[in-house]
């Protein structure tokens, strides 16, 4: 399990990038580069990074469930996945 402190400063990233997005995008249409400096660091999409949902850690993240590998294994083997079931053959 990642740190809570790491979730926190995750969560508050997304915070700031959805408060900050309409007026980024308006800063890059008009070109006003000296503008988009002056927003905060965090309120930029890029420095954003995929996390489990339960667990929150941040490597083998798994877009379509939004989950780690590791999680969606243990879940698809108990069958709380729907439709996903273990190959065997």
């Amino acid at each position: 399990m990642a740190k809570e402190s790491m979730k926190a400063r995750e969560r508050k990233r997304q915070k700031l990038v959805d408060k900050y997005a309409k007026k980024r995008a308006k800063l890059k249409e008009e070109g006003d580069w000296e503008g988009l400096q002056k927003l905060p660091k965090n309120s930029s999409k890029i420095r954003l990074h995929n996390r489990c949902s339960l667990t929150g850690r941040p490597k083998g993240y798994m877009r379509q469930f939004g989950i780690s590998r590791i999680t969606f294994r243990e879940m698809a083997s108990q069958g709380l996945i729907p439709g996903v079931k273990k190959a065997s053959w």
